[in-house]
């Protein structure tokens, strides 16, 4: 067993009854392992009993962030919505073309139950596979994931050479987003996911985008990756060699909830 994983079984030791502050509910049971964020039957039920979970922060921590790249007329994609509160927050800035998916059934109508009790109804909500996403080519303007890409990630092994099923399904991802953006859209990816381990993924040579990004947070930080379709150069090509790894803490009490899970990957390069 990697000692990854004995690191987070013994936080989860340590977290059981730690609290997000971003959330509405009590408590979230957290599961045995990461990789039972990859059952759908596990999201069905959480979503079932649990209201509100905001993963790496609220709005307010990156609104400044959104803000300077989305316009208000702009039409937005939210992948893996959850029970998210992004979505009201967009709205609340004056964005409202925006559709909303997720896997789960049960979050998809408890969500359109939400929305609809709170006057949003102009916001879609549709049950789908960020996967296989069920949209015509260049129809958004903008593709919002967060904290989504990173349960891909979960079970991937070697955070340097992740496996065959891992890289498939991060592709499928991406390439899914890259085809329903319009020519000049932004992909606004906000995840645990550094640059040296996402890079090589954004940087294949099936997309166009350039890459750029910002982080935000106290103590940890998290990444907001923004990339602009048809816009990728030469000079986003160099910068993909080597990146030198920076230096991290891997116990950082700064971390909320669940977010700790989705640092499996680099504790499992000390193993």
């Amino acid at each position: 067993m990697h000692k990854g994983k004995n690191l987070i079984t013994k936080k989860k030791k340590k977290m059981d009854t730690a609290q997000n502050p971003d959330s509405d509910h009590k408590k979230t049971d957290l599961p045995s392992s990461a990789s039972v964020y990859l059952d759908p039957n596990y999201w069905n039920q959480r979503f079932s009993n649990e209201e509100h979970y905001e993963w790496f922060k609220d709005y307010s921590h990156f609104r400044h962030l959104m803000q300077s790249h989305i316009k208000p007329n702009s039409s937005v994609l939210e992948l893996g919505c959850g029970n998210s509160q992004l979505c009201e927050e967009l709205y609340k800035d004056g964005i409202t073309d925006i559709t909303c998916i997720d896997l789960s059934s049960v979050a998809v109508e408890r969500m359109k139950e939400r929305l609809l009790s709170k006057g949003y109804e102009e916001i879609k909500v549709l049950e789908a596979d960020m996967l296989d996403l069920p949209f015509s080519n260049e129809g958004f303007d903008v593709v919002i994931e967060k904290g989504t890409m990173d349960v891909l990630f979960v079970d991937s092994g070697d955070p340097w050479n992740p496996q065959p099923a891992t890289i498939s399904k991060v592709m499928a991802m991406l390439e899914g987003v890259h085809k329903v953006l319009k020519p000049n859209g932004i992909f606004i990816s906000i995840t645990f996911g550094q640059p040296h381990f996402r890079k090589p993924f954004f940087h294949n040579a099936k997309f166009t985008w350039s890459i750029e990004w910002s982080t935000f947070g106290d103590g940890f930080h998290y990444f907001f990756y923004i990339l602009r379709k048809g816009r990728r150069s030469l000079d986003d090509e160099d910068s993909i060699e080597k990146i030198q790894m920076p230096s991290i803490s891997l116990y950082h009490e700064e971390l909320e909830g669940e977010d700790y899970i989705f640092r499996t990957n680099i504790e499992e390069l000390n193993s």
